[in-house]
């Protein structure tokens, strides 16, 4: 992408990307935080993700011509049914572990960090089978941890939606209209607590939204997809390992303690922040400055980074909420999703790259353009 973008004469960036731009320089800058080589690594490894994610921001704002909106929206869709395909095989095989080809040829000095380990030997489900906590086995294929996959689930069925709208009168219609209830089992099957609250969010402000412009269609179809859930949790054993979960296990308070802990060291270096996460000062408990995209940027790049992140956010959201064509509507509730999802989950990498996709969709022109990369508008700004 960037080798493309390098070969215009002109690449053009919404009003407003300056934020985001910002918070790329405020993220380097954080870098004075850090205190080992491990944590530099780590650092560079985050840096790289957020610049990978803003060349693809900004290519797909660019390409407006090869990178249809119906285009990007068939590419997520099938992601969104390569996720669902990992979560049957994390229901079905639960066990299963695949010990990636890299993960070989890596000294042991890498392999033996946690998270690197979690990488090369990936599980299908987030389990633990001679824990002490005798829980069932999580969905979480193709992602490390069961949160990513209901992160990435919650973002992208607002935009399958969508895109069934777009192909409604083609035979794929019907193959995806089928995988959406299908896509329900192993969606519940996670107990994903932050999955339910953010397909809830998206459900209800779609629901207003079509109820103030009085879409029947719309309303009606949401109705369907709510008796179906609700058809599902009552067959599925559901109720009975979510309530196990919660009587079980102890997430809800550590994640509470874990917060307070974050915010408190933050205030330690309030405006750069540490650089990258710490080990927590109770034990059992994951590293301050994770379980939350918010409470890393806050405690790895201080109060002002996490201001221009959650600015960006913000702002993408807003700029788009007057969207009434269906998949750029999918988009702007994608974009309050994530906000929501940022305070409790860590949306990197799938998470943060489907909100930038979607930024770049609701932000760029809806009039056709005439070239591969269009010239910017009055309202955008040019870089030379």
């Amino acid at each position: 992408m960037v080798f493309y973008l390098l070969r215009q004469r002109h690449v053009d960036v919404p009003r407003g990307f300056g934020i985001w731009l910002l918070f790329l320089v405020w993220m380097v800058c954080s870098v004075v935080g850090i205190d080992s080589g491990g944590r530099l690594i780590g650092f560079i490894y985050r840096a790289l993700l957020y610049l990978a994610v803003t060349v693809a921001f900004v290519y797909v704002y660019n390409a407006r011509k090869n990178l249809t909106v119906r285009y990007i929206a068939g590419v997520l869709t099938v992601f969104w049914l390569i996720v669902v395909v990992g979560g049957y095989v994390g229901v079905f095989f639960p066990l299963l572990s695949v010990h990636t080809p890299f993960g070989l040829v890596l000294p042991s000095s890498i392999t033996s960090n946690e998270l690197v380990q979690e990488m090369v030997v990936r599980k299908v489900t987030q389990y633990n089978p001679t824990g002490w906590l005798k829980l069932d086995p999580r969905p979480s294929a193709p992602f490390l941890y069961t949160n990513g996959w209901g992160n990435a689930y919650s973002m992208l069925t607002p935009i399958v939606v969508a895109y069934l709208i777009l192909v409604r009168r083609e035979r794929r219609f019907w193959w995806l209209l089928l995988a959406v209830p299908v896509s329900i089992v192993p969606a519940l099957l996670t107990l994903n607590r932050g999955m339910f609250l953010g397909l809830g969010l998206a459900a209800v402000y779609i629901s207003v939204r079509a109820i103030a412009r009085g879409n029947v269609k719309v309303i009606l179809a949401l109705a369907g997809l709510a008796l179906l859930v609700v058809a599902a949790f009552s067959v599925l054993p559901i109720e009975q390992r979510l309530t196990q979960r919660v009587e079980t296990s102890s997430s809800t308070q550590d994640r509470a303690s874990l917060y307070e802990e974050t915010f408190t060291r933050a205030l330690e270096s309030p405006l750069f922040g540490f650089g990258a996460p710490r080990p927590s000062a109770s034990p059992g408990i994951p590293s301050v400055g994770t379980q939350g995209q918010l409470w890393m940027v806050m405690f790895s790049h201080g109060f002002p980074g996490a201001v221009l992140f959650m600015g960006w956010l913000v702002w993408a959201f807003f700029r788009s909420i007057r969207e009434r064509e269906p998949v750029r509507e999918a988009c702007n509730t994608v974009l309050l999703v994530v906000i929501v999802e940022s305070t409790y989950y860590g949306i990197m990498t799938t998470g943060l790259l489907v909100a930038m996709l979607a930024a770049a969709i609701t932000m760029r022109p809806q009039s056709g353009a005439t070239s591969k990369l269009t010239p910017a508008l009055r309202s955008s700004h040019r870089l030379h």
